[in-house]
Order: C-alpha cells, then structure tokens, then sequence
C-alpha cells in the first residue's frame, strides 16, 4: 500500500459541496485515512476570480501513480470541472502532492508536484497531516517550505468531519 497526499481545491458554486463529494469520490480508488482542515485562500496565479476552499488529503492504496492520475482526471469531468485557461476558476481540482518518495518527472505527471513549495494554500493544509514529512528531492519539511511562503490571504476555517459522511441532508457551512 502507497501512502499518498492530495491538494483539492474549489471556487465555483458551492464550494464545501465540491470538496465533500471529491473525498467521496476519491474513496472508490484509494482509502482517504485524513483529511486536513478547510482553508479558505485567494486565487493564486489568476487573481480577478472567486476565493477557494482548500484541504489535503492523507490515502493509500494499489493503484499506480498514472492510474491515479487518469482517476483523478475523470472525477474532475464527472463533477463538471469545464475546461479553463491555467490557473482559472475550478469547480473542483485535485492535485497529487506526494506519493510516498516516489520521484516521477514525465510529460504528464510529476510527483512530488512541481509548485507545492511555493503554494501557501497547499502547504498551509498539508502542514496540519504531515508537519515533518520531507520533501524527498530537496529535503526540506512541510513545515519548513509553509514558513518560507508568504501565506497572506490563506486563512483557517474548520474542520471538516471525517469520515466524511454522506452529502444528502448536509448543508455546507460557508
């Protein structure tokens, strides 16, 4: 069993919605075991958009990396996720961070992703479920990159229930 580490985002519609129902949906390919507190964060790269929600999640599983990657892709078009320019508004994305120490560098994929250490709004979740955890090119920690950021604009809401029950009948807190 891999242990892997996820980035999931969204700033369309409803946006705890989203992030509920990609757990969910990520629970068919591989066993979510922790999810971060939601954040709330500005738009990075493209700013003229909604604010996002953000969480990390903690999962393993058999499934390979690519494979992965093509389930994550799917879940994206199931929920709606409409073709966008870089960096745009998502209803949902998903993002693998880290899997296990495994260093993948190829056209389509690269693990450990390649903007994590710059990205406040990923580093601030994934600090709260893997504090120490290392990168395995750089050596740097989790909590060591989430200091090195600027995190202006990312902002701690709650916790989001684990296990995430079922969507019918919830209503989303923000």
């Amino acid at each position: 069993m891999s242990l892997i580490y996820l980035s999931l985002g969204s700033n369309l519609n409803d946006r705890y919605a989203n992030l509920r129902r990609a757990v969910d949906e990520l629970n068919k390919y591989v066993r979510v075991t922790a999810v971060s507190p939601v954040f709330a964060t500005e738009p990075w790269g493209v700013t003229d958009q909604p604010a996002f929600l953000n969480i990390c999640v903690a999962a393993v599983g058999d499934i390979a990396p690519r494979e992965l990657l093509a389930r994550i892709k799917q879940i994206e078009v199931e929920m709606g996720r409409e073709p966008t320019h870089r960096w745009g508004p998502r209803l949902i994305d998903i993002d693998i961070l880290f899997y296990d120490k495994l260093i993948v560098e190829d056209v389509n994929l690269t693990i450990p992703h390649p903007r994590l250490a710059e990205r406040a709004f990923v580093l601030a979740p994934l600090a709260v479920l893997i504090p120490e955890f290392r990168h395995p090119q750089t050596g740097v920690s989790v909590q060591e990159m989430l200091r090195q950021v600027d995190d202006t604009g990312v902002e701690r809401l709650f916790e989001m229930p684990f296990p995430i029950e079922d969507l019918e009948g919830t209503a989303s807190p923000v």
